[in-house]
C-alpha cells in the first residue's frame, strides 16, 4: 500500500519552519502476525513534539529523515491482531502519515474510540491525552476547594481551557493567562472563566495583582519561564503550584524558573505533572468529562487544518501559540 508522510528534515533551530519537513512517499505491507494496517483518519499536534525534535522529550528523540512522531485517530484496514478487526476506531501511535502498519506494541497501546466521543476528533484533545492530562493535573494534584483562585496559563489551549473549566465546576474562581484578546474572549465568554490576561497587551504582574486581590491560590503552569516567576510572585499562603508544561522553553529558549525562595516564603507545594503516570484513569477521565461534555458544562475547542501537506505549516502556527484550541489535522 503506497502511502504520503511527513518526514523531519532537519532539527528546527527556534521556532519550526516549514521547510523542517518534507513530503515524501512510502510503502506499507500487508500486516503481518501481531499487527494491523491502519488508514489515518485525522492527526494530534502536541507541543511536546518540539521537545522530542530536540531530542528533549522522555517519550524518545524524532532525528532527521524520520517519519514525524505522533498520535492519530485511525480506522482499521486490515488486522491480524485479535484486539482490532476492520473497520474499527481507535487512536494509535501512528505517525505522520497516510497510513500506517502497526507494530504489535502499538497496537496493544492504542485506545479504543467509544461511540459517544462526537466529534470523533475529541479523541485526541479534550477526551484523549490533553483531556487526561488536565483531568488528572487536576483532581490529582491541585487538590483545589470551592472559593479559591486557580490561575492557569496557555488557558485557551486543549488543557488549559479544561483545567480552568473543571476548576469552575468545582466552584473555584479561575482566572486564566492566553497570548491574544480573541483567546481572552472565548475563556470568558465560552469557557465560562471569571477573568482572562492578555499578556501580550498588559503587564502581567500588575494584571494578575489585579485580577487575584487575595493571592493564587493554585497555578497550573503550561508555560514555564517568566510566566511562572510572574504567578510565583502573587502565590497566596499554602499556594499549590502543578508545573505541567514549558512552552516557554519548547523552541530552544533556555528554561529560566523562580526563585524557590518565594515557593518557601508562601509555604507552597510544587508538584510536576507527567500524563502517563495517570494513564489507568483513561476511562474514568473519558466517563467524567464526556458527561460534562454531553451536559453543556464543559466545552472543547479545536483548530483544525485539512490534508496531510498541512501539518508543518499547522505545527509553525502551534509553537508560535497562533493555534485557536486543540491542533488536528483532519485527512
Amino acid at each position: 500500500m503506497k502511502v504520503e508522510q511527513i518526514m523531519l528534515l532537519r532539527t528546527p533551530e527556534g521556532v519550526p519552519l516549514e521547510s523542517d519537513f518534507g513530503l515524501g512517499h512510502g510503502e506499507l505491507a500487508s500486516p503481518a502476525e501481531g499487527q494491523a494496517l491502519v488508514r489515518v483518519i485525522a492527526l494530534s499536534l502536541d507541543p511536546y513534539l518540539r521537545s522530542a525534535m530536540a531530542g528533549r522529550h522522555l517519550s524518545g528523540a524524532i532525528r532527521p529523515g524520520e517519519v514525524v512522531r505522533g498520535e492519530g485517530l485511525v480506522e482499521v484496514i486490515e488486522s491480524q491482531h485479535p484486539r482490532m478487526k476492520a473497520g474499527e476506531q481507535w487512536v494509535a501511535l501512528c505517525g505522520w502519515r497516510s497510513a500506517a502498519l502497526l507494530d504489535e506494541a502499538a497496537v496493544k497501546a492504542a485506545r479504543p474510540v467509544a461511540a459517544e466521543v462526537q466529534p470523533r476528533t475529541l479523541a485526541l484533545g479534550g477526551l484523549g491525552m490533553p483531556g487526561l492530562t488536565a483531568w488528572a493535573g487536576f483532581h490529582k494534584l491541585c487538590e483545589a476547594h470551592a472559593g479559591e483562585t486557580l490561575v492557569v496559563s496557555a488557558a485557551s489551549g486543549a488543557v488549559g481551557a479544561t483545567v480552568g473549566q473543571l476548576a469552575h465546576i468545582a466552584g473555584c474562581r479561575v482566572v486564566g493567562i492566553a497570548g491574544s484578546a480573541e483567546k481572552c474572549t472565548w475563556v470568558t465568554d465560552v469557557a465560562g472563566f471569571d477573568a482572562c490576561i492578555d499578556y501580550h497587551a498588559t503587564d502581567l504582574r500588575q494584571a494578575l495583582k489585579a485580577a487575584c486581590p487575595g493571592g493564587v491560590d493554585i497555578y497550573f503552569d503550561n508555560v514555564g519561564g517568566d510566566m511562572l516567576q510572574a504567578v510565583t510572585e502573587q502565590l497566596a499562603m499554602h499556594a499549590r503550584v502543578v508545573l505541567c508544561g514549558l512552552m516557554a522553553s519548547y523552541n530552544g529558549a533556555p528554561a529560566v524558573g523562580p526563585n524557590p525562595g518565594l515557593w518557601i516564603k508562601a509555604r507552597a507545594t510544587v508538584r510536576g505533572l507527567v500524563v502517563y503516570d495517570h494513564w489507568g484513569e483513561f476511562d474514568r477521565m473519558v466517563a467524567e468529562l464526556g458527561a460534562h461534555h454531553r451536559a453543556g458544562r464543559l466545552h472543547f475547542r479545536e483548530d483544525i487544518a485539512h490534508g496531510l501537506a498541512a501539518a508543518p505549516a499547522a505545527f509553525n502556527r502551534l509553537m508560535r501559540g497562533q493555534n485557536q484550541g486543540k491542533s488536528v489535522v483532519v485527512l
